[in-house]
């Protein structure tokens, strides 16, 4: 069921601070389900009987992220952008449980409460290994796969995202946060552009005040830290998991056509999984985008989404049965630099655009 006001127990426990800044055009709307309630953010498609899109964030990130992607693709798909549990909007589950599969059974619970499903899944990071987990585990589900930086297990682990990992360890966030007391939202916010993105310089100011807001917001929130260290948790303890459940062996399992993102400049998935990503996923075509980070989506929306739309469409046209169409688009460049390549290919440089900061 869904609802504008949380479930009594909840709001009693979730002080209310500021309001979650909201994009010209967007929506937002809580889903109440038992122990668990979750924010919604949507954007009113083009025209009606789209088929239907979700977008789920990364660590330490919220449905905002997508708000420069989810106007691109308003043609083709009717999207909504869900806040995980303990972010953005969205108050912390019940049972405290931030794990990895945690984050993919709420997902799936607000799926199968819509009754939306297949949709076209897009997630990024912490996101990307959600909703891998998703479409290897409920492919009845999914229709297509957009991953931009998919949080993946490496063997070698990238200098810059050990940080993440430590808050993974007992202790160490509350030693951060009185280390870091002394900070401003503002200090915080340009240290995540900086982790993020391929070059923080191309944020606007307005882009850089709506990140400052959205920071002093999510530190006045009791559980900030709880939701990201019990995160970061949960996605070193899936890099852990073996067998079946081991990402990568999700990643072979998942049928839906897959787009596969990775940023040259990305601090923290590095840039030379996009090949290993690519085998893996049986039905994959890759987007490089070299001078982009972590949150290519944020910094290369255009490009991003002239990506995934083609996906979508080729998707549903073979879904439709259209004579003589394929979805090997693995020659098509996008933009300036983006391109779909072929394993062991390069891309080139990325299209511009100003774009407000994300998690990681």
């Amino acid at each position: 069921m869904s609802s504008t006001e949380l479930p009594e127990t909840l709001a009693a426990a979730v002080p209310r601070v500021s309001t979650v800044r909201v994009a010209e055009g967007e929506r937002l709307r809580t889903v109440a389900l038992p122990g668990l309630t979750l924010n919604v953010r949507s954007r009113p498609p083009t025209r009606a009987g789209l088929p239907r899109a979700l977008y789920v964030h990364g660590l330490g990130g919220s449905s905002q992220n997508w708000s420069e992607l989810m106007p691109l693709l308003a043609g083709v798909v009717d999207g909504e952008a869900v806040d995980l549990p303990g972010f953005g909007d969205s108050p912390p589950p019940e049972d405290r449980n931030y794990s990895v599969t945690a984050h993919a059974r709420a997902v799936i619970r607000l799926l199968d409460a819509s009754g939306h499903g297949p949709v076209h899944l897009l997630g990024n990071s912490l996101g990307g290994a959600v909703t891998t987990r998703i479409a290897a585990a409920r492919p009845d589900l999914v229709r297509t796969l957009t991953l931009v930086s998919p949080a993946l297990p490496e063997i070698r682990v990238q200098r810059n995202a050990l940080p993440t990992a430590l808050l993974a360890v007992p202790g160490v966030a509350t030693l951060f946060g009185r280390m870091t007391r002394g900070w401003t939202a503002e200090q915080r916010t340009r240290g995540v552009m900086a982790l993020c993105y391929g070059d923080p310089g191309r944020v606007s100011e307005e882009g850089l005040r709506h990140a400052v807001e959205e920071m002093e917001r999510r530190q006045r929130l009791p559980y900030f830290w709880e939701a990201m260290t019990r995160s970061a948790r949960g996605i070193v303890d899936a890099y852990t998991l073996g067998g079946q459940q081991g990402l990568w062996r999700q990643a072979e399992r998942v049928l839906a056509p897959t787009l596969l993102v990775y940023g040259g400049r990305d601090q923290l998935v590095s840039y030379r999984m996009a090949r290993k990503a690519s085998a893996a996923f049986r039905d994959s075509r890759l987007l490089t985008l070299p001078d982009a980070g972590h949150v290519a989506m944020m910094e290369y929306p255009e490009t991003v989404a002239e990506a995934a739309r083609d996906l979508i469409v080729d998707s549903d046209g073979a879904a439709g049965g259209a004579p003589g169409e394929t979805n090997d688009r693995a020659d098509r460049s996008y933009g300036r630099g983006g391109a779909v390549v072929g394993e062991g290919d390069d891309g080139g440089t990325g299209n511009d655009s100003d774009n407000d900061s994300g998690g990681s």
